[in-house]
């Protein structure tokens, strides 16, 4: 029985619970960060004078950065270890987060903001790749799901923090409290333990057999025959190019536009709709309210798509969750009263990011180990390029058309990303429920 089939054989215990925390926890923060970008850009707008084309270029500037160090750190990550990478990348992020809080005008904020996305960037399709190689076979998705509703208790901390503190003491507080992953770094160095799949894979097979017989002897499981672990270690390397194979072809390509689709889309709204509101007459403090309210519909999001995605599959709740957002996003468009706003605002925030855990869990399952970290980094680097595009490109929609048809025009453009996105995954995607990770 080699390592994989003793990973996925485990039953859920106490160990896989405190590494889906401590990854999540970063994972938070992660989020934190985002959003905290959002809540602050009616302030910063108000503060520096900026056009809303200035504003997409911080949008923008971080999107490039988390392009670049998806990228960079999947190819780290099957080099070096997932664990290596998910620490740099938290001091990283967390330690520009504060730097942006010092900016003392807009090219200060821009390499601040490119700086903190570099980390974003890496942090997030490997702390996915981990937990994904960490967790048993039967709960796979669901606990990668679970990681990323993590997500959602950062927005809200992001939300809270604006609202209570952004209008007594300013913008910039915000950030400085972003500091927080870089010394959370520390204490997570001691909680998660490097994928033994990596190990195996790189030929560490004593570190890898160490790390699953103490889970083992957690689960009260006896340790089984044991291979040596040379047969997978026939090669350490997995060219970029090899995602275009034959076997992986389909799979790249459903992914790219997946992210892609997912990223135009999520940022498109999720950074700019504070100050959207804002634009339709509401104040700065109602406009936060409003959202922070919203976000708190994304925890019922991650909880529905965690318990269908081990029941109904990941391509089923992909389509389904992609089409609700399409739906919520043309209706949040059309909105005009705050009840309206209201309610397709908690339906956007509900479906969007129950698609984004569901995106999680399926990335990685679609690529053997050896190319888990390259594929899942490059799918996370692709779709950045719509996360680059959509924060400047409905900023130049909006200044262009108006507050009132460029408001619409918006929602319009975005509920036709979420549908063709949905329509590839329905088309192109394949089904990985219940799939050993290693086909």
């Amino acid at each position: 029985m080699n390592i994989a089939q003793r990973l996925d054989r485990l039953p859920l215990i106490p160990a896989h619970w405190s590494i889906l925390m401590a990854t999540g926890i970063g994972w938070m923060f992660d989020a934190m960060d985002v959003g905290l970008v959002s809540f602050v850009m009616p302030a910063l707008q108000k503060d520096w004078n900026l056009l809303p084309t200035e504003l997409g270029l911080i949008g923008s500037l971080g999107m490039i950065g988390m392009a670049i160090g998806a990228a960079v750190s999947g190819s780290l990550a099957d080099r070096w270890g997932r664990r290596t990478v998910i620490l740099f990348t938290l001091v990283l992020f967390g330690l520009a987060t504060g730097l942006a809080g010092l900016a003392t005008g807009l090219t200060m904020m821009l390499v601040a903001r490119f700086l903190v996305g570099l980390g974003l960037g890496g942090e997030l399709p490997v702390a996915s790749t981990l937990v994904s190689e960490l967790s048993p076979a039967s709960v796979r998705g669901r606990m990668v799901v679970l990681l990323e509703s993590f997500w959602a208790w950062g927005w809200i901390i992001a939300a809270l923090v604006s609202y209570l503190l952004i209008p007594q003491y300013g913008w910039r507080i915000a950030f400085l409290i972003g500091v927080a992953p870089a010394l959370f770094a520390a204490y997570m160095r001691k909680i998660i333990p490097e994928s033994p799949r990596f190990l195996q894979q790189v030929g560490r097979y004593e570190e890898a057999d160490a790390i699953v017989s103490r889970l083992e002897q957690a689960a009260g499981i006896k340790t089984e025959v044991k291979d040596t672990g040379t047969d997978l270690v026939k090669e350490k390397k997995f060219p970029l190019a090899e995602l275009w194979s034959d076997s992986l072809r389909r799979r790249t390509l459903t992914l790219w536009i997946l992210w892609l689709g997912i990223n135009f889309g999520y940022y498109g709204f999720v950074t700019w709709i504070p100050t959207l509101l804002v634009g339709k007459g509401f104040l700065i403090i109602k406009s936060l309210q409003y959202v922070l309210i919203m976000t708190l519909a994304q925890l019922p999001g991650y909880f529905s798509a965690a318990y269908l995605i081990e029941v109904i599959g990941r391509k089923a709740v992909l389509i389904i969750y992609l089409t609700g957002t399409a739906v919520a996003a043309y209706f949040f468009g059309q909105s005009s009263t705050v009840i309206q706003i209201m309610i397709w605002g908690c339906f956007l925030y509900f479906f969007s990011l129950g698609a984004w855990g569901a995106v999680y869990a399926y990335t990685p399952e679609n690529y053997p180990t050896r190319a888990r970290g390259t594929g899942s980094g490059w799918a996370a680097a692709v779709g950045r390029v719509g996360a680059i595009a959509a924060p400047y490109l409905v900023g130049f929609i909006y200044q262009s058309l108006g507050k009132e048809n460029g408001y619409i025009s918006v929602f319009v453009m975005l509920t036709a990303v979420f549908a063709v996105t949905a329509l590839v995954v329905l088309i192109l995607g394949v089904e990985t429920l219940e799939k050993p990770l290693e086909e």
